[in-house]
């Protein structure tokens, strides 16, 4: 199955089952998150369905929220593709890179991102993870079995903020820069990706930017949510980006950057499709 966390006319979000005929089902959860945490989630899903008292909201009408806009922990392994590794001159780690952004961060599939004060706005296509049960010194078997879906998300980097110290938060962490969405594939319905990897695409403009398929991970999705569960609990609702191939703009010759009005689109085959245009409220004069 596909969720999404929908805005509603009240200012509020309602988690939502895609029903493959355009439209949307609201789901008794405010939250694909709020959901999760529901032990019978899938229960619940299940009998919002066979209801003849529902909501369906279209497609078309549809305003989609960031999946998870309450996430208790989102956390993110950067150089986790060799090709991006290597762009960035680095060696292949021995460990995942970790670093943490908040909830704060994440915007909705179609939102538009307003960045104030960096000049150096980068982009990230990446898949993400969705913890679906509590899971803490779990080994890979447990963690795989933990995984409720996949999404799409964008770590979309400040890279000058990034480059002022060795610890890049300050760089990754502002405030509704992530985009994340559109839905949450159950990883039962992940069909074949899960072993053979997904594709992973990013777009500036219409321009292929970005090309990677996850089978080249360094560290699969099941490695990550173990090695993370072994110094803090995940728990339903968590998200867990895997990292970016390469392509970036920093690994450009010249380096290239995010422009104001520039339109993002992050796409993973069998998940869905990301559009973002940015408005960069940047300083004129970026350093070299």
């Amino acid at each position: 199955m596909k969720l999404a966390t929908l805005r509603t006319a009240n200012g509020g979000t309602t988690a939502a089952l895609a029903t493959g005929a355009d439209s949307y089902l609201a789901l008794p959860a405010t939250d694909v998150g709020a959901l999760l945490a529901q032990p019978e989630w899938r229960a619940v899903v299940e009998e919002a369905a066979a209801s003849t008292d529902q909501t369906v909201i279209a497609a078309a009408d549809a305003d989609l929220a960031p999946l998870l806009p309450r996430a208790g922990k989102v956390i993110c392994c950067g150089l986790n593709y060799g090709d991006h590794i290597q762009e960035m001159g680095r060696d292949l780690p021995e460990y995942p890179t970790l670093f943490a952004k908040y909830a704060d961060t994440l915007v909705g599939a179609n939102d538009a991102v307003e960045v104030h004060g960096s000049g150096r706005v980068d982009w990230e296509a990446e898949l993400a993870v969705v913890v679906g049960s509590e899971l803490f010194r779990a080994d890979e078997d447990r963690a795989r079995e933990s995984i409720a879906g996949y999404t799409v998300a964008n770590d979309v980097s400040m890279r000058d903020w990034q480059s002022r110290t060795l610890q890049w938060f300050q760089g990754k962490a502002w405030d509704g820069t992530t985009p994340v969405g559109p839905v949450m594939v159950t990883a039962d319905e992940s069909g074949p990706h899960d072993v053979e990897g997904f594709n992973v695409r990013g777009y500036v403009n219409g321009e292929l930017v970005q090309h990677g398929n996850t089978s080249t991970l360094v560290f699969g999705p099941a490695q990550l949510l173990s090695y993370i569960s072994q110094f803090t609990i995940l728990r339903p609702g968590d998200l867990v980006l895997t990292g970016t191939p390469g392509g970036v703009g920093m690994g450009m010759t010249p380096p290239r950057f995010l422009k104001d009005g520039d339109v993002l689109a992050t796409e993973i085959d069998g998940i869905g499709r990301l559009e973002n245009t940015f408005r960069i409220h940047a300083p004129v004069a970026v350093p070299a």
